[in-house]
């Protein structure tokens, strides 16, 4: 390292260890009673049958929840929820599909500042953000790739993110808690049905982190907008295709790139050095634009939600 580039890498630790973080907000917290009760209800399923039933039996816990819980959420009992917790920032487990009968699952796995009140009208109510249209949009879109795909899709906020740009989002700690949960989801899943991890932003980290951690089932990880996935390259994510987008415009390009003291996530997935594969981006595509009708990485990403997608 030189010491202009060393220079560089302290002063960008100092600006990320003196950014705001919410006093309620503490890294690295998680409900492992959600995590505990969707990945025990459905593992060890033997037959088909008896996993739509376990699935059945969570999604009717969680309408039943949800209408305890009054307005907004009560009007959400008519779709499909694994798991539905209103404590503190809240945690939300959708699923857009058929999850028995899928012959490929797609995890999206939204970033900072996502919490139950935004799951589905989106930070500031801009829906484009919100993790249940971004889930939706994929899924319509593979859907439209081949209408006849038994394909699911899961909108996941089961960790609790970073509450805004401060010290947690500027380290991995809150990262790996997720990756924890979300790989106790995967494990609980039909272990014959390949996965694709979807994460937007910090959720790419969580993503990553949850690969380098053990996730047989898991093909491919999509990084968009990532200011990192939990690796210095793609190498260091075995067996699995690493994709990213990231346009000119999105501000995540102006996060440092460095990794030092425990602070920042080291070389962004979308870099020409960190080797993954890249998703065709629009140079106007903002941040939480990603997954939009108008986006060209739409459709690219839905493509690798279906079925067909070969592994490797």
């Amino acid at each position: 390292m030189t010491g202009r580039t060393l220079m560089t890498a302290l002063v960008a630790v100092v600006l990320w260890a003196n950014l705001p973080m919410s006093p309620v907000h503490r890294p690295g917290q998680v409900r492992p009673r959600l995590a505990a009760t969707i990945s025990g209800t459905l593992a060890g399923c033997a037959t088909p049958h008896e996993c739509a039933l376990r699935i059945d039996r969570l999604y009717a816990a969680s309408a039943a929840s949800m209408r305890a819980a009054g307005q907004p959420y009560a009007s959400w009992a008519g779709r499909s929820f694994l798991g539905f917790d209103r404590r503190g920032d809240g945690q939300a487990v959708e699923v857009i599909g058929d999850l028995a009968t899928a012959e490929r699952i797609t995890v999206v796995v939204p970033g900072v500042a996502t919490t139950l009140g935004t799951f589905t009208d989106g930070l500031g109510h801009v829906t484009r953000r919100a993790p249940a249209t971004q889930a939706r949009a994929v899924y319509d879109a593979a859907l439209a790739h081949d209408p006849g795909a038994r394909v699911a899709v899961i909108a996941w906020l089961g960790y609790d993110p970073p509450d805004g740009i401060g010290v947690s989002a500027a380290r991995e700690e809150v990262a790996r808690s997720g990756a924890r949960s979300l790989g106790a989801l995967l494990s609980a899943l039909n272990p014959d049905v390949p996965v694709t991890l979807i994460g937007h932003s910090y959720g790419a980290i969580v993503a990553g982190l949850t690969v380098r951690s053990g996730a047989p089932t898991v093909t491919d990880v999509i990084a968009l907008g990532a200011p990192g996935i939990g690796a210095e390259h793609a190498t260091d994510l075995p067996g699995v295709r690493v994709w990213a987008a990231r346009a000119d415009s999105d501000w995540i390009g102006r996060v440092p790139a460095v990794r030092l003291l425990g602070f920042g996530h080291g070389t962004p997935p979308a870099a020409p050095s960190f080797g993954a594969l890249p998703l065709p981006v629009s140079p106007e595509t903002e941040h939480d634009g990603y997954l939009t009708a108008e986006s060209p990485t739409l459709p690219a990403v839905a493509a690798l939600a279906l079925p067909t997608v070969a592994a490797h």
